[in-house]
């Protein structure tokens, strides 16, 4: 533990789910936390207090995604307070299924600007902020490799496009020593996709492990690439998702 002791993290989307898994395991090991969220203030503060817990400083910038002017300035806002930004989390997403012929155009295009644009935005404000040794981690999903029922083709194409960007931005960044990567789980066990929900039975038994993962197992291969052990990974995207596209 404490491999990230002295760094400044910052978790896009930090409130809930495997933003805040991410955002508490980053502090275990040593760093200090900054959380975006764009409507659950209460519960973006409980994570601050979870961070600070644990000895770290910690703190929580509302900003919608959506927005690009918020989203540089919460950027700026975490390495302004806490001095510098090591590590960038894309966490945040919107998770908008049905079929495609039902899609309005607002919802294309607020879920490429959440899950698209959101992450490049953040990326090159951060940039700005890292020395070498800096982490760029995005969370994509399983569904960009195999879309196992209708109504996926918005957020996997979402999803898939993160893809691109990794590659394009690891080629970009290596030489500053900035590495960028990518982490898809598989079916994650949070409030918003709870392992006993209506379709879970289904859902689990797509994967090889036949189960749904806990959001701090995803969590751990975050932090894990954000370490200095992870530091020759770059532009790889990396399932955590049970064996879901073997």
């Amino acid at each position: 533990m404490n491999q990230l002791e002295g760094n400044v993290a910052l978790v896009t989307g930090g409130s809930r789910g495997i933003g805040a898994a991410v955002a508490l395991r980053l502090a275990d090991e040593g760093a200090d936390v900054v959380v975006t969220y764009e409507s659950s203030a209460e519960r973006a503060a409980d994570v601050v207090d979870q961070i600070k817990a644990r000895g770290r400083r910690g703190l929580a910038v509302q900003a919608d995604s959506a927005v690009p002017e918020a989203l540089t300035a919460a950027v700026d806002e975490a390495a302004a307070t806490f001095g510098r930004l090591d590590v960038l989390v894309n966490n945040a997403a919107l998770f908008l299924v049905g079929p495609v012929q039902d899609l309005r155009a607002a919802d294309i295009d607020r879920t490429l600007a959440v899950n698209v644009r959101a992450p490049l935005v953040a990326s090159q404000a951060a940039v700005r902020h890292m020395g070498r040794g800096g982490r760029i981690i995005s969370i994509g999903s399983n569904v960009a490799d195999r879309a196992p029922f209708p109504g996926l083709a918005l957020y996997s194409m979402s999803k898939t496009a993160l893809i691109g960007m990794t590659k394009g931005l690891a080629r970009d960044l290596g030489p500053q020593g900035i590495t960028v990567n990518l982490v898809h789980p598989g079916p994650t066990d949070t409030d918003a996709n709870p392992a006993d929900g209506p379709n879970a039975e289904f859902v689990a038994g797509l994967t090889a492990l036949g189960r749904f993962a806990e959001a701090t197992e995803i969590a751990a291969t975050v932090a894990h690439l954000a370490g200095a052990d992870a530091g020759y990974i770059t532009g790889a995207s990396i399932h955590v998702d049970g064996g879901f596209t073997v």
